[in-house]
């Protein structure tokens, strides 16, 4: 506890909501979706992305979804994934399947300065493959090998739960290229909105990420070449919901499948879309 609160006090957060969150932390007592507010839970761009796309599913009636990070590196990502599955499931009823895709060995060698080899070089990430293999439950899965080949044909193969969260943490474009091919895969493996986490797209001027470079160019490339698919930024996050102001809020992505069935399906309450004029008493 004592770690926790010398960490938290460096933030920029009120009193108040660093005290809050620390109480959730020893006891439990908020709502999945405020301990995702307030950051209370481990990585909550994860739980955030989960979580609205448990809810999306439940408004469609999809009992069950999967979640898939590319680029597992040591796997603490994966396992936390894993615990926002299980929180999701608690609060919405919808199952969550996790998938983690990685070489397993590091990453592969940058292909050209798209890749920025200032920060990343060939092996770095590694991971104790037999080591992660033994901390994961049961319904996740590890994807090992060169993301090139495994995204293909994995729907396929695999025949995943409606996909509903992805994690983009390949640090390469060329991986992010590759590794996005996976929306490639027919509707009725993806809810018709992918809640995307994109990592590798903010720091400072020695990390220097840009629209030219790294995933944000891969994403771009992605866009232009898919004229019924796009991925784009979640705009005005940290505004709303009371959100405490969060470097993730600017790293939240949706793929829009224009074309699934379901795109156009309406997901509103009906008692939230009309608003009548108020009696002012005259």
């Amino acid at each position: 506890m004592l770690k926790e609160l010398v960490g938290a006090l460096a933030e920029p957060v009120p009193i108040r909501f660093l005290v809050l969150r620390l109480l959730d932390k020893g006891f439990g007592f908020l709502s999945y979706k405020d301990k995702i507010r307030y950051g209370s839970v481990d990585r909550p761009h994860y739980g955030y992305g989960v979580h609205q796309a448990a809810l999306l599913a439940r408004k469609l009636g999809v009992p069950r979804i999967s979640a898939i990070e590319l680029g597992v590196a040591g796997g603490e990502g994966l396992l936390a994934l894993e615990r926002h599955a299980e929180l999701a499931r608690r609060d919405t009823g919808v199952e969550v399947a996790t998938y983690g895709f990685d070489t397993g060995a590091g990453l592969p060698p940058p292909e050209d300065v798209r890749d920025v080899p200032y920060l990343f070089q060939a092996g770095d990430y590694a991971m104790d493959v037999d080591r992660l293999q033994r901390r994961l439950k049961k319904g996740s899965k590890l994807v090992l090998g060169n993301v090139a080949q495994t995204v293909e044909g994995f729907c396929e193969r695999e025949r995943p739960p409606p996909i509903g969260f992805v994690s983009l943490d390949l640090d390469l474009r060329s991986s992010t290229v590759a590794a996005l091919r996976v929306f490639e895969a027919d509707h009725r493996f993806f809810l018709p909105r992918v809640v995307c986490y994109v990592d590798d797209m903010v720091g400072g001027a020695d990390a220097a990420y840009n629209e030219f470079t790294g995933a944000l160019r891969a994403i771009h490339d992605f866009n232009e070449e898919h004229a019924r698919m796009k991925i784009a930024p979640v705009t005005g996050l940290r505004h709303i919901s009371k959100h405490l102001p969060q470097v993730w809020h600017e790293q939240i992505f949706v793929a829009h499948r224009f074309d699934h069935p379901d795109y156009g399906r309406p997901t509103e309450d009906p008692a939230n879309t009309q608003l009548p004029l108020r009696d002012d008493g005259s």
